[in-house]
């Protein structure tokens, strides 16, 4: 990509070129205008990997652990190698801007996106976005900080007013965003599908032009969320620069008109093209040319990478007598859903075909001197397993062979179009194209074959936008043509979930297909703009009797000497377009876990969630680690710290309640009457359970190791704007670890408002040694530091009096891993601004 001299080609365009450069043209490009010397960018998700512009078998990627477990890392350095290498990504996919990191915060442990996002903090969050973003652009490559801004559940996520006061708004919800733009400085901006106190955020000035540009001085593009943009005259006038996904629903001609009519000046319609233009100009330095094929980058210093931040992200929440870590020459039992399949990423946006993804039974086992045993114990599924997990294509390959045709099945005749192998059997055919297709309505046959493991009956399902029917060995089990229910999956565009039951005898091979039409054969009422090709999902799975897969699961790890429970949600659970409905295990897993428990007392379990989930049975469980959805290296991160091969350092990124009920949005999370009311305010995660005394199962922070840490020899000034806090970390253990130091700001006065107890205002992560010591210097500037919202004056205040400077190894450390240091603040004072 060449260079561009920005005001010299903003001279020359014509109105009609500038109105087109202002919306993609389609789901990834932006529209390139070569005579200009203007070319098309293309654009990416996303937040956990770089899918490319492929929903339908794209290219395999490398997909990093989910945003809470990055924000668990507590590392910057890190998260900008991170960043490096999703840069390095971006250019293998040809892909010029990221869609990534997202940063809203988790007010709910029900949001459907939270997996996504860093953590429920907003400095972690935006320092640790930062860091990413520095990561991405060292490449040439751009970064897309979002949603911006209180896109914080999926209910009615296009039709819903965040309530949010003035106070809550900055100090929580846009200071993730702040302090991103504050040490980054992304190359462009998304806003949310929501709306702020009654305006929606991709045409709301108060938060585009006034906060963004004015007040903090940033001179990125700002870009819709896809489909996001609602208005033509009033998204142009408050500063939406570009309308994604393309064709435009409501620039082109329509902005073209409004511009004519003076209802959007020219001198407005330049401001939005010049900051497409700048976007344009900062892409250069990527050297990722128009267009560009897409490839793939699957090399053992990527493994290496991924492995780690994996290992880093993962939090040992509880270790009683040493249960950890395990043995390699114990007899040792595997039992759980999440163990033979690999969750590694949550679902939407953040999906993608990695390179590949080790499961956790295969990590566990290739620490083992002998393989371990395994039951699943109990199911987990909201939709049924996918099918393409147990079959094998004709020539052997895992999953199904799809073959496309012009003409239905009744067509003895047709020819067959186009073959391709589909490893996942979850398929967005939105980008399915062939030259040889002659409309928008076609065909496909998909194919398999497995061969019965038992005596069983099972269930296989359907999920489709068109039409589809399942056969078992001819026999139609599934039939889902007519009759058609709209359902939430494929982000709401496809039918419920339509089940069949079938006897399968063991030793039998059987094969399963599907016929499948396109979306325009589909019966339900609304069909789905996004999804013009269509969308299928198969699923299958043995129906096993929940109380006697208990019984076998207790029986086989009471002769074990150690037993890990792999459990926890996916991405059906966890995903765009749905929140949970409730924070609970599903199905039979916590009575699952509370018998394996009582059969063994050294069971370790080992939980896959983004966000957080009840644990009833966690007094009778001696050791638990919260995974997360750990990217292609999922088991081998969770077999790394199961096993002692890495020493966790993980600390929670957002707060785990006892139960929903004590969560302080529990009475406002979902969307009623257009509109979510954010009435918690300022007190989010910590800083909640904290001022109202109320306990919680695992606080902000929190995170154990293997070895032993001490904190001593605190030193806190304040000097020439910035406070400087020093301490001396020693490791007091046997082995090498780290320790995250944590600077929390507590004030001693009453001010004029109420205040939380303390904040996190600074952290940093130490390396040692077993018997080494560092010095520890954590720098926050001083206004940062003591400040609120004043609502009054629309200014930040810096109230005079004295400060706490708490540090600590958690927001909920108790004495001796705290010390406690002060500033004074002389004169108050109000600032704005960065």
């Amino acid at each position: 990509m060449a260079d561009i001299n920005v005001e010299e080609v903003l001279q020359k365009l014509t109105v009609a070129e500038k109105v087109d450069l202002l919306a993609g043209t389609d789901f990834w490009h932006t529209k390139s205008l070569p005579k200009h010397g203007i070319p098309a960018l293309r654009l990416s998700d996303g937040p956990n990997g770089v899918r490319g512009t492929k929903f339908f078998n794209g290219i395999r990627a490398a997909c990093f652990p989910c945003g809470t477990s990055l924000g668990s890392t507590f590392n910057r350095t890190l998260l900008e190698e991170a960043g490096k290498k999703m840069g390095e990504e971006a250019k293998l996919k040809g892909a010029h801007v990221i869609l990534g990191p997202t940063i809203n915060i988790q007010r709910s442990p029900l949001g459907g996106r939270g997996f996504e996002s860093i953590g429920e903090d907003p400095v972690l969050a935006g320092e640790g976005a930062a860091a990413l973003v520095r990561g991405i652009q060292s490449t040439g490559v751009q970064a897309t900080a979002k949603h911006y801004v209180g896109n914080d559940q999926e209910h009615k996520r296009n039709a819903v007013q965040s309530i949010i006061t003035d106070r809550a708004l900055r100090e929580i919800y846009a200071l993730a965003f702040q302090i991103c733009i504050r040490d980054s400085s992304p190359g462009a901006i998304m806003t949310g599908y929501n709306g702020v106190n009654g305006t929606y955020c991709s045409e709301n000035p108060k938060l585009l032009e006034q906060l963004l540009r004015g007040e903090w001085g940033w001179k990125g593009l700002v870009m819709s969320d896809w489909f996001g943009t609602y208005s033509t005259t009033d998204a142009a006038l408050a500063g939406l620069d570009l309308e994604m996904p393309g064709p435009p629903r409501f620039r082109g001609e329509a902005l073209l008109h409004n511009v004519s009519t003076d209802k959007v000046r020219e001198h407005i319609l330049d401001e939005r093209v010049r900051a497409v233009l700048n976007l344009v100009k900062s892409c250069a330095a990527s050297g990722v040319p128009e267009n560009a094929e897409e490839k793939t980058g699957d090399t053992p210093e990527t493994a290496e990478l991924l492995r780690r931040i994996g290992n880093e992200g993962i939090v040992l929440l509880k270790n009683e007598k040493g249960v950890l870590p395990l043995k390699k020459d114990k007899k040792t039992v595997v039992i759980g859903p999440n163990a033979k399949v690999a969750t590694y990423h949550g679902g939407g946006s953040a999906s993608l075909a990695a390179y590949y993804a080790v499961t956790p039974f295969d990590g566990i086992s290739s620490k083992l001197q002998t393989p371990p045993e395994y039951s699943i114990g109990a199911q987990s599924h909201k939709l049924l397993p996918l099918l393409g997990n147990v079959l094998k294509t004709p020539s052997g390959e895992a999953g199904m062979l799809m073959k496309v045709y012009n003409e239905d099945p009744s067509d003895v005749n047709r020819a067959c179009l186009d073959e391709v192998v589909v490893a996942k059997t979850e398929l967005l055919l939105v980008d399915y194209y062939n030259t040889k297709l002659k409309s928008a309505t076609w065909y496909a046959d998909f194919e398999g074959t497995f061969v019965a493991e038992e005596d069983r009956e099972w269930e296989m399902s359907l999920i489709v936008q068109g039409t589809a029917k399942l056969f078992v060995n001819g026999e139609l089990v599934v039939d889902n043509t007519e009759n058609q229910t709209k359902g939430d999956a494929f982000f709401g565009m496809a039918t419920i979930e339509e089940k069949g039951r079938v006897h399968l005898k063991k030793g039998v091979t059987y094969n399963v297909k599907v016929e499948f039409g396109s979306a325009p054969t589909s019966t339900l009422s609304e069909g789905g703009v996004v999804f013009g090709g269509g969308c299928l999902r198969m699923g299958g799975t043995a129906i096993i009797d929940p109380k006697e897969e208990i019984a076998k699961a207790a029986a086989l790890a009471k002769d074990a000497d150690q037993v890990i429970v792999c459990a926890g949600l996916n991405a059906d659970w966890e995903t765009e377009g749905n929140d949970r409905d409730s924070m609970d295990l599903p199905g039979y897993l916590d009575e699952m876990i509370a018998a394996v428990a009582d059969a063994n007392p050294n069971t370790v379990v080992v939980m896959q969630s983004g966000t957080p989930v009840t644990m009833p049975w966690i007094e009778k469980v001696p050791a638990l680690v919260q995974a997360w959805y750990g990217g292609n290296e999922t088991g081998n991160s969770i077999a790394d710290i199961v096993f002692g091969d890495a020493n966790p350092s993980g600390k929670l990124s957002l707060s785990f309640p006892v139960r929903l009920q004590d969560n302080p949005a529990y009475f406002n999370i979902r969307a009623e009457g257009g509109r979510t009311l954010y009435g918690e305010d300022v007190y989010v995660g910590y800083r909640y359970y904290e001022y109202i005394d109320r306990p919680v199962l695992f606080p902000f922070g929190h995170g154990l190791s293997y070895t032993s840490f001490e904190f001593s020899d605190l030193s806190v000034e304040e000097k020439d704007g910035k406070v400087s806090v020093k301490v001396s970390v020693k490791n007091t253990g046997d082995r090498k670890g780290a320790e995250v130091v944590q600077v929390y700001v507590a004030p001693r006065q009453k001010a004029k408002i109420n205040r939380p107890f303390k904040e996190m205002k600074g952290f940093e992560k130490v390396e040692l040694e077993a018997g080494e010591s560092k010095g520890v210097t954590v720098e926050v500037e001083t206004k940062y530091a003591v400040s609120y919202w004043d609502e009054e004056r629309s200014k930040w205040c810096a109230e005079k009096g004295e400060y706490d400077v708490v540090v600590s190894n958690s927001s909920a450390a108790k004495e001796g891993q705290t010390l406690k240091g002060s500033i004074s603040v002389g004169q108050t004072f109000w600032w704005t601004g960065l």
